[in-house]
């Protein structure tokens, strides 16, 4: 029970037990009063009678009459004449009155208990004592009386009873408000947010608790903010370039190996190489100084390149004047047209003076797709390059593997392919197990993956077809129709599902408002469906925010995947409440032998850990790294090394 009602409930039983107290003690004091008021008033009936019967004692129908007129006179149960001499009953008149007549409840006649109260008088005959005069007084009339008083008297109480509770609750919940807050501070905490009480109650007591609890927010929020930053930090001295931002060798090297070995979430596109044309020359005849305000030109050239790509692509400086720039999801003819983009914007740079002679750099162009070598797609680049080198008439040259379908054909095969599929609901759902580090067999939950059934009745992986999606548009039709199919699957058993939505989704709100839509009509699932948002896709800060109060408000939950890009942000999406956060595949991937990745991943569990944010690990292929992420108190994981992803058992 709240205090809040402890402390109401204290008060109207102090209300009843005093107003109760009162109303006794003023009933028991008024049945006094009557008592003497009775035992008076009888009295003085038999003194008045006696006087009047003296001088007519001997005539009995005078002495009948009088008494008769005093019995009907008022509220008397008896009134007896007692001839002296030898002891006979002269005259007598009795009756009881109906306490049904005097509007008194019985009940109240018999919890009062007034008795009838009597008096005597004697009446003489000269100077001789002959008869005795006995009345007794009947109660009704005190009972009527005292039954008007306890109508008004227990009215009045429970009027002021009811104010005095009705003001009571108010002072107490006003007093009480900053418990409320406190409660909501706790209950932030648990969802990773972090609130403070602007004001400060009056109550000294209140107060001190209230500045207690905010001193420990403001102490959370500083500490997580402080592990936070310090895994900025060491991800940024591990994986960044420090003279142009960009990412290291390192890091591009890491994000390409993940990019072409995970067929689920990758995507085919194209790998740009530049190179700056005689880096060693340009440092002698514009000094050391000038050339580096050439590399910082030339990377933010790169970077809006990429930023007009969409999401998931990724610009590196790989050393000295050697950049690379991967953009997934181009083909041959878009990848051709940005290649004749780049290099107007380093012509440009020789016009506002960054450069001193053209070309100003030289690029190679070569595809990329899942399931291909690392090495072998490098050593096309450098092809690539060496032969836009080698060139006189343009600064970009482009290989590929082999030949390439036409564009043109390509397009409209994924078109008609695509469209059938969604039309007909023909997606294929499997399942990969994602399970405690560890326990291995106590799985979290499974994750949701979608498989297209092509033309030869091959399962094609997203990685294939994710790509020509959104190019045409459709990823939040797939969206959708992975909800709906999810749902319904959900229905035939009782595991935990996550289940990954795109960015496309939420930047249609029609499209929005049918997922959920599709949720509203399921919320005994909310318990048992995760919905997942990619890093690089997260909408702004207030989006998100109302993403995922409308899904809490449902049931459901939202969690990130394939983060650690932007570790920078998770001092925002502590006020999520997130249900956990799935770290990408390129930091675990070989962890155990290399020591930064294994910094970073321990600096990153360290700042979820403070804010109760579990952490689970993608791409886990190797018992070393499943080792190392369990002495980091990571918990969970997924990968090949638990299960390839299959349909429904």
């Amino acid at each position: 029970m709240s205090l809040f009602k402890q402390l109401l409930i204290a008060i109207c039983v102090f209300l009843v037990v005093a107003f109760s107290g009162s109303f006794m003690v003023g009933l028991e004091s008024s049945r006094e009063q009557y008592v003497n008021q009775l035992r008076s008033h009888a009295q003085d009936a038999a003194t008045a009678l006696g006087l009047s019967l003296t001088p007519h004692i001997d005539d009995p129908a005078m002495v009948e009459l009088m008494v008769s007129s005093i019995f009907d006179s008022g509220y008397y149960e008896s009134i007896r004449v007692i001839d002296l001499a030898n002891g006979k009953v002269l005259v007598e008149r009795t009756g009881v009155p109906d306490a049904a007549g005097a509007q008194v409840p019985q009940w109240f006649v018999s919890l009062i208990a007034l008795q009838s109260v009597g008096g005597d008088a004697i009446v003489s005959r000269g100077w001789q004592q002959a008869a005795r005069v006995e009345v007794k007084s009947h109660p009704l009339f005190a009972l009527a009386r005292l039954w008007q008083s306890a109508l008004g008297s227990l009215g009045w109480l429970l009027a002021c009873g009811l104010v005095s509770a009705g003001l009571g609750a108010f002072l107490l919940r006003r007093q009480l408000r900053p418990l409320d807050y406190m409660v909501e501070q706790s209950h932030a905490i648990a969802r990773r947010e972090f609130l403070s009480l602007p004001e400060l109650p009056r109550t000294p007591e209140l107060r001190r608790v209230v500045q207690a609890m905010n001193q420990m927010v403001e102490k959370l929020k500083a500490l997580f903010q402080e592990q936070a930053e310090r895994s900025e930090r060491l991800r940024d001295e591990a994986y960044k370039d420090s003279l142009t931002g960009l990412a290291n060798r390192r890091y591009f090297e890491m994000q390409l190996q993940a990019r072409l070995s995970a067929e689920d979430h990758a995507s085919a596109g194209y790998l740009f190489l530049l190179r700056l044309h005689d880096l060693a020359g340009l440092n002698q005849r514009l000094g050391g100084q000038r050339t580096d305000q050439l590399l910082i030109a030339v990377a933010e050239l790169l970077r809006q390149a990429a930023a007009g790509q969409g999401a998931g692509q990724l610009v590196a400086r790989s050393r000295g004047g050697d950049f690379a720039l991967l953009v997934p999801g181009l083909v041959a003819e878009e990848a051709e047209q940005l290649a004749q983009r780049l290099d107007a914007g380093l012509a440009n740079l020789v016009t506002t003076g960054a450069a001193d002679a053209l070309p100003v750099a030289h690029m190679g162009l070569v595809p990329f797709s899942p399931g291909e070598a690392l090495a072998d797609l490098l050593r096309l680049a450098d092809e690539a390059l060496a032969k836009a080198e080698g060139q006189a008439d343009r600064t970009w040259a482009s290989l590929t593997q082999g030949d390439a379908p036409s564009v043109g054909d390509e397009r409209h095969a994924w078109h008609q392919l695509l469209d059938r599929t969604l039309g007909q609901r023909q997606l294929q759902l499997y399942f990969q197990p994602v399970v405690d580090s560890r326990d291995r067999s106590r799985v979290l939950h499974y994750k949701v993956l979608s498989r297209l059934r092509d033309e030869r009745g091959e399962n094609l992986p997203a990685g294939r077809f994710l790509p020509w999606l959104q190019r045409f548009g459709w990823m939040a039709r797939l969206d959708l129709l992975m909800l709906e199919l999810v749902l319904q699957q959900m229905a035939s058993h009782g595991e935990t599902l996550a289940l990954n939505l795109s960015g496309a989704l939420l930047r249609e709100p029609q499209a929005l408002e049918k997922a959920f839509d599709l949720l509203r009509k399921h919320p005994h699932l909310g318990p048992r469906l995760v919905l997942e948002l990619e890093e690089d896709q997260l909408p702004e800060q207030a989006v998100l925010e109302q993403l995922t109060r409308r899904l809490r408000e449902l049931g459901f939950s939202l969690s990130l995947q394939h983060f650690g890009g932007r570790f920078s942000m998770i001092g925002n999406l502590a006020r999520l409440g997130l249900a956990y956060l799935k770290v990408d595949g390129s930091y675990i991937r070989a962890i155990d032998l290399e020591a930064d990745k294994r910094l970073f991943i321990e600096a990153m569990q360290r700042a979820a850990h403070s804010i109760d944010l579990p952490l689970i690990a993608e791409r886990v292929e190797t018992e070393g790294e499943l080792l190392v992420l369990q002495e980091m108190g990571i918990q969970g994981v997924q990968g090949q090394l638990f299960g390839a992803p299959a349909p429904w058992r």
